[in-house]
């Protein structure tokens, strides 16, 4: 019977051992890579291999070749009107304009044309042969042939191509500029980057020559219609002049000199009649009032003085008196100098306004005359700049040069693309990467045991041994083998098995041993015939049981040795042990084989005459090994289980699912049975190797390749 305070503890350890942990372990993480190291050189070496193929076989070489050329730098004069048609300005926005320039398509259809680049498959892929697996010849099967390009559409893909050959750069802090083209020949990419370079240099000739073409025509244009401006100018200011007196700023200045003194005398003249109307005045009043002295004050006559002398104030006044005659001759005196002072003023006054008017005409003419004369200087002088930039345009017409000029001529082409080493290092990067994704996946994937380590730290449970997979053809062989090589890797790892098996309980060795797995086919009663010969072997008596009645699997290894009678016949009573005991020569040990029977096979191992005949088997052998069914198709290991001393629980080699494993061990926990360890079985060598394990996993190992017969 198996200790119950073991099952209980184990069982605890099942539940932590099955218990999800969402923690990465690195170390882990590197041990699983580790393992597949073959695996990731496996495939870093093939990533590698494809690298090189593609680089070396596949991949089209790609040349490419530079020419450098270098703008001169102009810097724009406001007096030079050649300044405002040619030359490159240093300015960042010119430097990129030329680049474009450069990279225009006028410049690259010129190319393509010179070079004659439609004949060129690499820029015509009309030339190109498809092949018959292409997949445009597969479209054109499907869809029908396409209709042919035209001429256009063909130069149009030329162009674009070359254009996207075609790389222009500045070099930083200068005027030079790089035209690079890639292309599939090392002579192809020098031509196309120095014909580049040799239609921008003759661009810039032709636009200047077609700048200056247009300047010799608008300026001499300019020059007739100057020429034609001056005449009409002239003739006008000629006839300008005949129409008017011949008048110069001297004469002008004299007659304002004349009106200035018309003028002065005009004041004088209106101040004399100013004061012979204020003399009449006083006078009319004096001879009003009849008063001789106011009268004599008035004319201040001498005559009129000494006839007042001679008579009285009534003799003065008299009508026919001298007096009064001579006072009446004076007032007709007074009044004809004011008339005349007057006529004066008058005449003077219009004299003024005559020649004022006359002034101001001549002025006027004279301003015209003079407005059409500097006229006439300007349209000189600009018909002379006009003449003299016509005649040193036309001179400049044939001895123009472009602005930039080649620094560096494009040599043949340097190979840029593939570029091997840059390939193979990447490939095999992506080997590496590719070969730990797939072990890592590989890994993730896996719900299978490949590892003692894996399979205890899944189950909790003690690994007892580790059987490689035997070599043999038929399950007939298995006694052969092990007669045959005593010294084998998987008789050793047997061996082992045994020995853990037997030390597992040191106070109580178990006697009854109990072999089941968790689903068919993994190697249960390989492991139990095995034990069985390797114990009978240390001399002891040893029975193998089937317990397996409902499919027995025992009758394919000892076919030609088995009995009529098996275990149920020795249960019921039918018959006696040693009956239906078959003995092995070639196990060295008995063999009780199974027996069909309608009666129900867990009913047959729960009854109480199993249990009596377990008894009787203790006492008739050193050691009962029982062959039982799998724990996950019939309970009859678990009944079975109840009995026995030690349970060997066998696992097949990266076969069992872990999902299954656990849920088998969780079936015998139930029952308070728990394993006394466990077997992974049918390890296959050369498989542990791919995984990595083959040099630290038991007696399937390299390093002990020396002490184990094949």
């Amino acid at each position: 019977m198996l200790d119950q305070n073991k099952m209980s503890g184990k069982t605890n350890a099942i539940s932590q051992a099955i218990m999800p942990d969402d923690e990465i372990d690195l170390l882990a993480l590197f041990g699983t890579l580790w393992r597949g190291k073959w695996w990731i050189a496996l495939c870093a070496f093939v990533g590698l291999l494809i690298g090189g193929i593609y680089a070396t076989q596949v991949a089209v070489p790609i040349y490419s070749s530079s020419t450098v050329i270098a703008i001169e730098d102009s810097e724009p004069s406001l007096i030079d009107i050649q300044s405002a048609v040619t030359g490159v300005s240093s300015e960042s926005e010119s430097i990129n304009t030329e680049i474009e320039v450069i990279r225009s398509r006028q410049l690259m259809e010129k190319v393509v044309q010179d070079l004659d680049l439609l004949s060129d498959p690499e820029f015509n892929p009309t030339l190109i042969d498809p092949g018959l697996f292409s997949l445009a010849t597969i479209v054109e099967l499907v869809a029908g042939p396409n209709e042919p390009d035209t001429d256009q559409e063909l130069l149009n893909e030329a162009v674009k191509r070359l254009r996207e050959r075609t790389s222009v750069s500045v070099k930083r802090q200068t005027f030079a500029i790089t035209i690079s083209v890639n292309s599939e020949g090392k002579v192809k990419s020098e031509q196309l980057a120095n014909t580049i370079a040799e239609n921008y240099l003759q661009d810039q000739v032709r636009v200047k020559f077609a700048t200056l073409d247009e300047g010799v025509t608008w300026l001499s244009e300019r020059v007739v219609e100057l020429e034609i401006e001056i005449e009409e100018k002239d003739r006008a200011l000629k006839d300008a002049a005949a129409e008017a007196d011949y008048i110069n700023i001297e004469g002008l200045e004299l007659m304002n000199r004349q009106v200035r003194e018309l003028r002065e005398r005009l004041i004088g003249e209106k101040n004399d009649a100013a004061n012979a109307a204020a003399n009449l005045v006083q006078l009319r009043t004096a001879v009003s009032a009849q008063d001789v002295p106011l009268v004599l004050e008035a004319t201040k006559d001498p005559t009129l003085r000494r006839i007042s002398e001679g008579l009285s104030g009534i003799e003065l006044w008299q009508e026919g008196g001298v007096f009064k005659t001579r006072v009446e001759l004076l007032l007709a005196r007074s009044e004809t100098n004011l008339e005349r002072a007057r006529t004066q003023v008058s005449s003077l006054e219009e004299t003024i306004a005559s020649v004022e008017i006359r002034v101001d005409d001549q002025a006027r003419k004279l301003g015209v005359i003079q407005q059409m004369s500097r006229e006439l200087d300007t349209v000189s002088i600009l018909y002379e700049t006009f003449l003299t930039r016509l005649k040193e345009t036309t001179i400049q017409q044939g001895i123009q040069s472009p602005d930039a000029r080649v620094l560096s001529k494009a040599i043949i082409g340097e190979k840029v693309s593939p570029r091997t080493v840059r390939i193979g290092l990447l490939t095999l990067v992506l080997g590496i990467i590719a070969g730990a994704a797939t072990v890592l996946l590989r890994e993730m994937r896996a719900d299978t045991f490949r590892n003692a380590e894996d399979l205890l730290s899944v189950t909790g449970e003690q690994v007892i041994g580790q059987i490689p997979l035997i070599p043999m053809e038929g399950r007939q062989d298995l006694l052969q083998y092990l007669q045959d090589k005593p010294t084998s890797a998987a008789v050793e790892a047997v061996r082992n098995l045994r020995t853990s098996i037997l030390l597992s309980q040191l106070d109580t060795p178990p006697q009854v041993i109990m072999s089941t797995s968790t689903i068919p086919g993994e190697g249960k009663t390989t492991q139990s015939i095995s034990l069985a010969h390797n114990l009978a072997g240390l001399g002891k008596r040893v029975l193998l049981v089937e317990g397996d009645i409902r499919r027995r699997t025992l009758d394919e290894y000892f076919l030609q040795e088995a009995g009529d009678h098996g275990i149920l016949s020795v249960v019921s009573g039918e018959v006696s042990l040693d009956e239906a005991v078959m003995h092995s020569d070639r196990l060295n040990a008995d063999v009780l084989m199974g027996q069909k029977s309608k009666v129900n096979a867990a009913d047959v191992f729960s009854s109480d005459r199993f249990n009596k005949f377990l008894a009787t088997l203790r006492e008739a052998y050193d050691y009962i090994i029982i062959d039982t069914p799998p724990v996950l198709v019939v309970p009859d290991a678990r009944i079975i289980g109840q009995s026995c001393d030690a349970i060997m629980y066998s696992v097949k080699w990266d076969s069992t699912s872990k999902a299954q494993v656990k849920a088998a061990l969780k079936e015998l926990a139930a029952v308070n049975l728990n394993v006394s360890g466990l077997v992974l079985s049918q390890v296959d060598p050369k498989g542990m190797k791919r995984y990595g394990y083959g040099e630290r996993s038991g007696a399937y190992g390299t390093y002990g390749g020396g002490y184990y017969d094949d």
